[in-house]
């Protein structure tokens, strides 16, 4: 008998995450691995009447592109994959691989050119859900090297897995209402405010998201989730973060990540390991050296840094960044073809200031 657990993750994503209806276009995107998680959704989609359509990816293929493609290879986009971008309802990504870092030495300048193929049609992709004329969610399929990443048996990190989008509950869907509602308040409360300061160590950072809409993350998305977002105007940012974890991207970890903005620029980026790919990334194209996101994670079922950015960003008591796209449905308009976050604890004395009011303290709100 399977794991129950992987049976309630399926349904939530179908019912409550997608909302999945009959007749819509399904495209499930991910590795073999998770065949469990896959079969269930297909089974769940199969039964509200959608058309579910399968996009596997076999271990090892996307490093013989990156090592062996030339240039013109590196930057073709599949027809499939346009089309899907451009004329599905929804799209679930599922996580999870034999290896965590199959890209690690792979030239990072093959890795932002092949970005660049699929830059068109993914913005347009989230231009339709910014619209809801589309649907994304993105989930995490236990494997032993995520396990592994994270220092963790495969059945602790299933516990954690499954933990954190709380599918130990009898009704896993009415705990992620009550925490949307929960959310809800905070993201109202920082509609009001027109600017932001981010104090910890040997971080100062401040912005404006003066008219910027404030998103809800409560399952639908990503999954799990816990967060509230918005994208910063995009000269604003002024100061300086390191970031508390390693930033990692394509499977490649960057540690003490230094950023230094002017005028929403980032104009300096140290790091105390893989520095050189942190600047080629950041030079992939104009945009990637602006903010795209600036958010807050709330879901304190999370705790420990797993080298997982489904989980890592949404640590209760820490703030997060990404360099690149923005979002249109904050009312965004960076464009990238990057979107990297990077996070920075606030647990230990951080602070977060709306208007030169304290709010945040210590990894709790104030209001």
């Amino acid at each position: 008998m399977g794991d129950l657990r992987v049976k309630k993750l399926a349904q939530l994503l179908v019912n409550y995450s997608l909302k999945l209806k009959k007749g819509e276009l399904l495209s499930i995107n991910t590795s073999d691995i998770a065949h469990p998680l896959v079969k269930e959704v297909y089974r769940e989609a199969i039964e509200v009447g959608a058309h579910p359509d399968l996009n596997i990816e076999l271990e090892g293929l996307k490093e013989i592109l990156l090592k062996n493609g030339s240039d013109e290879q590196l930057k073709h986009l599949s027809p499939k994959e346009d089309m899907v971008y451009r004329n599905y309802d929804a799209v679930l990504t599922i996580w999870g691989g034999y290896n965590t870092k199959p890209l690690s030495n792979v030239d990072s300048k093959k890795i932002a050119l092949n970005r660049l193929a699929r830059k068109d049609a993914v913005n347009v992709f989230f231009q339709r859900v910014a619209e809801g004329k589309a649907k994304w969610c993105g989930t995490q399929f236990p494997t032993h090297s995520d396990a592994q990443e994270a220092g963790m048996s495969l059945e602790e990190y299933e516990d954690f897995v499954y933990g954190a989008g709380l599918l130990n509950s009898e009704n896993p869907s009415q705990e992620w209402e009550k925490i949307s509602a929960f959310q809800q308040k905070i993201a109202d409360f920082m509609q009001t405010k027109k600017t932001l300061r981010f104090v910890a160590k040997d971080t100062d950072l401040t912005l404006s998201v003066d008219g910027r809409k404030w998103i809800n993350c409560d399952g639908h998305e990503n999954f799990p989730d816990g967060e509230v977002f918005t994208t910063p105007i995009r000269e604003s940012a002024n100061g300086t973060v390191r970031f508390s974890f390693p930033a990692i991207y394509s499977g490649k970890e960057v540690e003490d990540v230094r950023l230094t903005f002017k005028d929403g620029k980032v104009i300096e980026a140290t790091a105390g390991k893989g520095e050189e790919f942190l600047n080629a990334i950041l030079d992939t194209d104009e945009g990637a050296r602006y903010l795209g996101e600036i958010a807050v994670g709330t879901n304190y079922g999370v705790q420990n840094f797993t080298k997982n950015i489904l989980f890592d960003e949404k640590i209760g008591g820490t703030f997060h960044l990404a360099v690149g796209a923005g979002f249109p449905e904050t009312g965004g308009d960076n464009d990238s073809a990057i979107h990297w976050d990077m996070i920075c604890d606030l647990r230990d004395g951080g602070k977060i200031y709306a208007d030169d009011e304290l709010i945040y303290e210590n990894g709790k709100t104030l209001f």
